[in-house]
């Protein structure tokens, strides 16, 4: 009420609690409670909080204490100045009076300066070569993984190759031993079928002897000669084993189905991965195979054996010729 800058709705002076709201012009009644009782402007609120913040946060910190060292020689001596010939910290005391009397030196805050300055330049310079190592062993850890990779690739490969070596081999092992199988079958069934003959030629002998040992004890003379003529007939005839055959020597033999691999051994030992990149490729890489079962080209540039089938089998070796013998 005494505020002369407070004019009332009149344009006179307000005597009382009445005054009009700077922002909106309103006349505002002053009530019992006073300057409490008015309305929050929490715009005008919000705002002094902010300038508190900012006033806050915009003071120094105060100042921490640092111990100031003093020196070793002088004990009741701050180290205060740089001596530049020894390159340590000293104090005055030890330059007027002590070992850095004959050296010189310089304020310790310059020093500061330009070492920290300098200390600040080198771990920078530190950080900057840490980076470049850094994306190095990156390289070199990503280097790690694709060898591990081809690595793996290349051995998936090399497998396969063998994978169809083994097969080929495997199919010449097959096909081989049929053969042996057959040749051997029908050596079996000859010899079982002479067998046969010679088992029935050897009955009928045994009879015809029989027979004539019951000859030999008939007592009658006449009844005698008159069996003994027809027996002695059978008997040369039976001893005649002329139309039965002989099993030539060797015919139970199979040494020709052998078949030597010291080649193949030494082209299988002397396979590496050196291959020719002038000479074209048929689908094949380090050890091609064609579609006969061949084996592809050794490191030294000649034809590996295994480019060579596999020595042929040999013809069944034939039953032997006939030969009539003279009876004994």
């Amino acid at each position: 009420s005494s505020n002369p800058y407070l004019p009332t709705r009149g344009g006179t002076v307000t005597s009382g609690g009445r005054f009009r709201c700077p922002s909106c012009r309103h006349e505002v009644v002053l009530d019992r409670h006073g300057v409490y009782g008015l309305q929050r402007n929490l715009l005008v609120e919000n705002i002094i909080d902010m300038y508190k913040q900012e006033y806050i946060s915009s003071r120094p910190s105060p100042e921490r204490k640092v111990d100031q060292p003093m020196c070793e020689v002088h004990e009741d001596e701050k180290i205060n100045i740089y001596c530049l010939t020894c390159g340590v910290p000293t104090c005055s005391m030890c330059k007027v009076f002590g070992a850095h009397k004959d050296c010189e030196v310089a304020p310790l805050n310059s020093i500061y300066e330009t070492q920290k300055t300098e200390l600040s330049d080198r771990i920078a310079m530190m950080v900057g070569n840490n980076d470049r190592i850094q994306g190095i062993i990156s390289q070199l850890e990503e280097t790690c993984r694709t060898i591990e990779e081809n690595g793996r690739r290349q051995k998936s490969k090399v497998c396969e190759k063998f994978d169809h070596l083994y097969a080929i081999l495997e199919d010449r092992k097959t096909e081989m031993n049929l053969k042996v199988n057959a040749e051997q079958e029908k050596k079996l069934n000859y010899i079982r079928g002479l067998t046969s003959k010679y088992g029935d030629h050897l009955e009928s002998m045994t009879k015809i002897m029989a027979t004539g040992i019951q000859t030999l004890e008939e007592p009658e003379m006449a009844l005698f000669l008159q069996n003994a003529k027809p027996l002695l007939q059978k008997i040369a005839e039976a001893s005649n084993t002329s139309h039965l055959e002989r099993v030539e020597r060797g015919y139970e033999n199979m040494d020709h189905y052998s078949v030597s691999f010291k080649r193949q051994g030494r082209a299988l030992r002397n396979i590496d991965f050196t291959r020719d990149d002038d000479e074209e490729e048929d689908g094949e890489d380090e050890v091609g195979v064609d579609a006969a079962g061949r084996a592809g080209q050794t490191a030294s540039g000649e034809a590996d054996s295994l480019n060579e089938p596999l020595p042929p089998l040999l013809p069944p070796q034939p039953l032997s010729t006939r030969k009539h013998a003279t009876s004994s």
